[in-house]
């Protein structure tokens, strides 16, 4: 099984990530967690190229295939060798992010970036993705850190993101599930592991969520 949690930066991801792992290892499930760009050596420095101030400028198209390349690398290296020992993963990020971020907010063709992104990861998607979706005035809130190179693009970049991720819920119900995040950490943990049970219980009988 393979959760990926998304949304903007401010969501709460972090704090909801490892209170859904701790969740899941109750439950006696062996869970591998990964970040997207990261988890493996070449992912790592991916992330610090794109992520990092720098004066090194990134187009959008650029932007995208970087972060494919290190999405292909922990596919092979980390994702699919989990899956195939019947381990759980569960990702910060994954595709859905290169099609908003790239995609609604960057001006790229969102069905392009899909298309690629199913070259890049061989197939293997998320069979659930969380979307914490949040104001952008909580979301300001909750950033009392530096940003990064990306997360400096301003109030429309980031309400282009919430359109992008409200878009492909719509259009992917049953593969994205947006939770809203402005409530309370256990209101919140519920509606996800409750989305998520769904999962697990169609996998337990052979089916699909």
């Amino acid at each position: 099984m393979f959760f990926a949690f998304e949304g903007v930066d401010g969501a709460g991801k972090t704090t909801q990530i490892a209170q859904f792992c701790d969740w899941l290892r109750s439950l006696g499930h062996d869970v591998v967690e990964c970040r997207d760009p990261g988890s493996t050596a070449l992912g790592e420095q991916v992330r610090r190229l794109l992520l990092d101030h720098s004066e090194t400028a990134i187009g959008a198209r650029s932007e995208m295939f970087l972060y494919m390349t290190a999405r292909a690398q922990m596919v092979d290296e980390v994702i699919t060798p989990a899956l195939t020992t019947g381990k759980v993963v569960v990702s910060d990020r994954f595709l859905l992010s290169n099609v908003v971020y790239q995609g609604y907010a960057g001006g790229i063709d969102p069905a392009a970036i899909w298309q690629v992104g199913l070259t890049a990861t061989r197939g293997v998607l998320p069979d659930l993705s969380l979307v914490l979706d949040v104001s952008d005035e909580i979301a300001a809130q909750r950033m009392s850190r530096p940003l990064d190179r990306i997360e400096q693009r301003g109030a429309e970049f980031r309400a282009a993101l919430r359109r992008g991720y409200l878009a492909e819920a719509a259009r992917q119900p049953e593969r994205i599930v947006v939770i809203d995040a402005g409530r309370s950490i256990d209101a919140v943990q519920s509606d996800l592991r409750q989305a998520a049970q769904r999962v697990l219980d169609a996998c337990s009988t052979g089916g699909r969520a």
